[in-house]
């Protein structure tokens, strides 16, 4: 099996804990890509907080944002797959928001809506690098179909929220998460590795052939189904049990050990 193509989660797993590239990932991507492997990011953040990373790794691939829900070019910004919520299921979700008073943030034509900012609204900002904008009561009442919808919640009741949306809108929205209170609702059957899939299809690669890495929830679908999954040293226990490898963390250089591992094997079968 020859890898052919990676797709890497960024928060907690390629960024480091300053929400940077390190120079040894930064390398061992250039050398995959001088190698002919396709490089791709998967992620629940917004294109426009993907292309600056994009940029700085000098891609010319389609980029996974939303988690599946918009795939678009690095480059020509061309729209490849967009798969935004039903705009009813969004309404009712948000009615359900603000029924239980929790915070939420909706995402439309790559704009971060919110009602009012607050501490979760500049915690997400400084995460993302993109500003909110506060709506007020017209966040619960949009009239264009979002990509997806964020909920945050104090982490002791993370738990408990997650499975009852889970319950209420059964079949009508998938939900994952990225981080211990962020609560993503998505669009059903809208994944990253039905993204991750879709786009290796598009270059002729077999699932066999990808590699994806990642750290958390909404990594599990693209880990578990890829020919190598990877869980950094960081990631969850449910992620690490669905990975066939665990490579260092996000911290120390986790994407990279695992770049430069398959490189090294490939080239040593090239040499036989």
């Amino acid at each position: 099996m020859k890898i052919k193509m990676i797709a890497s989660d960024m928060d907690d797993t390629l960024l480091n804990n300053e929400r940077k590239i390190s120079p040894r990932n930064l390398a061992a991507i250039k050398r995959a890509l001088a190698a002919g492997i396709v490089f791709t990011l998967a992620t629940g953040r917004m294109y426009r907080s993907i292309k600056p990373f994009a940029e700085q790794l000098q891609l010319d691939v389609p980029l996974i944002a939303y988690n599946g829900a918009l795939v678009k070019g690095a480059l020509s910004e061309k729209v490849y797959v967009r798969k935004p919520m039903q705009l009813q299921t969004a309404l009712d979700a948000l009615s359900y928001c603000k029924e239980k008073d929790y915070y939420v943030q909706v995402y439309i034509d790559d704009e971060l809506l919110v009602k009012e900012e607050n501490e979760y609204s500049r915690m997400y900002s400084r995460i993302s690098g993109v500003p909110t904008t506060a709506v007020g009561e017209a966040v619960y009442h949009i009239t264009k179909a979002p990509y997806k919808l964020l909920l945050m919640t104090e982490s002791s009741d993370f738990a408990a929220a997650w499975q009852d949306v889970a319950n209420r809108f059964d079949r009508r929205i998938d939900v994952t998460s990225s981080k211990d209170n962020f609560l993503e609702l998505m669009e059903p059957a809208v994944n990253k590795w039905v993204a991750v899939k879709e786009l290796a299809e598009s270059f002729g690669i077999k699932p066999d052939e990808i590699m994806c890495i990642g750290d958390s929830n909404n990594d599990i679908s693209m880990i578990a189904n890829a020919g190598i999954g990877v869980a950094v040293a960081n990631a969850k226990p449910q992620v690490q049990q669905a990975a066939k490898l665990i490579t260092a963390s996000n911290d120390n250089d986790g994407v990279a050990l695992a770049i430069e591992n398959i490189l090294t094997r490939q080239a040593e079968i090239n040499l036989q």
